[in-house]
């Protein structure tokens, strides 16, 4: 450090001085302590000035510590030392869990120097022997406070704690007042500092979310091994002493759990009582509204520019429809002139055509050659194009009457080498129509091809219509059918059923018209009326119907529909259950419905037993 330079004394540099350099220097010790404690009270003094600072304030708090004597400190039972005050014993009722070590052991001297039994012994006090003196209680007070682990323990259990919930019949009607000092009070448990308080109306809701938050999260140092019933050190041996432990521990743990049950209790009645989260929660509803109502217009607005674009490209599609519309209109329309125009020229040229030539008398010597000519003259009307027409014309024109003939025949004949050339593809088509059919259908040798009747053909149509499209191997189980219901010896195959209704699906209406009308002929001839006989002759109690059988209509969609419904509505239980199905089916008798019944017995029968016929040859 430079001295400081006197009046009249020069400053003089003799040589030139370095560049100053910073370094940093950190403080430890007790140096350390003084650099931290001067930058929290933003001052600057030496190490020494504040340890004088503190002396000071030790000696203050000394001289500023006020006892308050316990009334009851001399009646108090030394051997029931656990269920007194301890702070009330030193004169600390007043400061409590919030005194200091050394305003403890401040109190615990002067307690000693008033109460010591030497002290009264010397006033003439008479002293019991002993640890039965009250003294005792003073001693065990400064052991359980003076040790951090036992004034927790005591400090747990502090009997003045008030442990009471508010109800939310309080909370309801002064909510702060009801539950901000009970927040206060419980702080002391927290195992972290800095605890959040309660706040007022006007709290944000991130101050009052982080409050919650803390508390329904809150970690509590609170334990209760003060309250053990039996003291450890006390066992005869270490199976007594494990057996301590643990009921201690399980009473602990049973006291620690109610402990925080009513801490959640606290936390729950304050927040279901809080008049700020019922208002967080109705500026969040409505926000939520707010979004929902923007989001609902948002998509309705992203609806109608959809809806305008649709529109619009309907609108386009549109034009652009009838655009192509009109054009392929006046296509249409010019195309339909232009014919109109080759139309009225062709019949002008056709007109010509007949008219040069009957002029010529159709190049004939006869009649008879004259109208031979007029029908080939007719047929190259009909044949030629409008170029060719004009040309013949032409030719006509300026031409004799020898080269007209000329010019007409070679015309007639190639027309008639094209009609021939036309027949005969078409007769060729006509028989590699017929020889296909042939192979397909009648390749199969008399049983594929021949042998097919009016009645075979009928039970063909019947199968077909009685096993749909979809029935398991339809093809087997209709020639099946066939087989065992045909008149005929000749056994039919599936490919012969499919052949010949190959062939049946090509037959133009007229012939399946005629196939028809046959197969109700033969329906009509096996039904006619039976001649009366000595057994038939009189009705039968089953069948008291009148008339014959051939006077019956056949059983329409309805009929049939109501006659299925009948037979679910009246089960076989029913009784007179045939007279009540014939009421329902209007028209129709009780001989009717029991006929049809039987009818549509035996068709199902027959269609399973075919289906189970094509199964079993599956099956083998």
């Amino acid at each position: 450090m430079l001295l400081e330079a006197l009046e009249g004394d020069e400053t003089v540099v003799f040589k030139v001085a370095a560049a100053s350099v910073q370094i940093q220097v950190e403080p430890v010790g007790r140096w350390f302590e003084a650099f931290v404690r001067r930058r929290n009270r933003n001052v600057s003094a030496s190490f020494q000035e504040l340890e004088d600072e503190e002396e000071l304030s030790e000696e203050s708090e000394d001289e500023e510590l006020q006892l308050e004597e316990y009334p009851m400190l001399r009646t108090l039972d030394p051997k029931d030392w656990k269920n007194q005050d301890h702070y009330a014993v030193l004169g600390l009722a007043h400061m409590r869990y919030k005194a200091t070590q050394k305003q403890i052991k401040a109190a615990h001297k002067a307690m000693v120097l008033k109460h010591h039994p030497d002290k009264r012994k010397a006033a003439g006090e008479q002293i019991v022997e002993g640890d039965n003196d009250y003294f005792t209680c003073i001693t065990k007070a400064i052991e359980m406070l003076s040790e951090p682990v036992k004034r927790r323990a005591f400090d747990s259990v502090d009997p003045t704690f008030d442990n009471a919930v508010p109800s939310k019949g309080e909370g309801k009607e002064n909510f702060f007042n009801a539950f901000s000092p009970v927040f206060e009070r419980n702080a002391r448990w927290s195992s972290k500092k800095h605890v959040p308080k309660l706040g007022t109306a006007e709290s944000s809701f991130e101050d009052v979310d982080n409050f919650y938050s803390f508390w329904y999260n809150f970690d509590s140092w609170r334990e209760f091994s003060y309250l053990d019933e039996e003291e450890k050190e006390k066992a005869e041996c270490r199976d007594e002493r494990r057996w301590i432990e643990k009921q201690n521990r399980a009473s602990r743990a049973q006291r620690k759990k109610e402990e925080m049950n009513r801490i959640r209790t606290l936390v729950d009645t304050a927040y279901s009582c809080d008049p700020r989260i019922k208002k967080f929660k109705e500026e969040e509803k409505a926000r939520k509204e707010s979004e929902k109502k923007a989001k609902v217009e948002a998509k309705k607005r992203e609806q109608e520019e959809k809806e305008r674009a649709r529109q619009a490209e309907l609108e386009a599609a549109r034009l652009a429809k009838e655009k192509e519309e009109e054009e392929a209109r006046q296509a249409a329309q010019q195309a339909k002139k232009e014919k109109e125009i080759q139309k009225k020229a062709i019949k002008k040229e056709r007109q010509k055509l007949r008219t040069t030539c009957k002029n010529w008398n159709y190049f004939g010597e006869d009649e008879s050659d004259s109208v031979k000519m007029m029908e080939e003259v007719e047929k190259l009307c009909d044949r030629l194009e409008l170029a060719s027409l004009q040309s013949l014309n032409e030719t006509l024109a300026s031409g004799s009457k020898q080269e007209g003939k000329a010019a007409v025949d070679k015309q007639v004949q190639e027309v008639n080498a094209q009609l021939q050339k036309e027949k005969d593809a078409e007769v060729q088509a006509r028989q590699a129509a017929r020889s296909a059919e042939q192979a397909s259908g009648g390749g199969g040798g008399g049983a594929g091809g021949k042998g097919w009747n009016q009645d075979d053909l009928q039970l063909l149509i019947k199968a077909v219509n009685l096993f749909p499209a979809g029935t398991n191997a339809r093809w087997e189980v209709i020639a099946n059918y066939m087989n065992l219901h045909s008149t005929s010896s000749i056994k039919r195959t599936a490919k012969d059923v499919i052949n010949k209704a190959k062939n049946l699906q090509r037959l133009d209406p007229v012939q399946k018209d005629e196939i028809n009308r046959k197969a109700f002929e033969k329906f009509k001839k096996e039904h006619a009326a039976v001649p009366t006989t000595v057994d038939n002759a009189v009705p039968s109690e089953r069948f008291d119907g009148s008339g014959s059988d051939a006077a019956a209509a056949p059983w329409t969609t309805e009929e049939q529909k109501l006659l299925e419904q009948a037979l679910k509505t009246y089960p076989v239980s029913t009784p007179e259950r045939w007279e009540k199905i014939a009421a329902a089916v209007p028209g129709r008798s009780k001989k009717d419905c029991m006929k049809r019944y039987k009818e549509l017995v035996e068709m199902v029968k027959a269609k399973k037993a075919a289906q189970e016929h094509v199964t079993g040859k599956s099956k083998k």
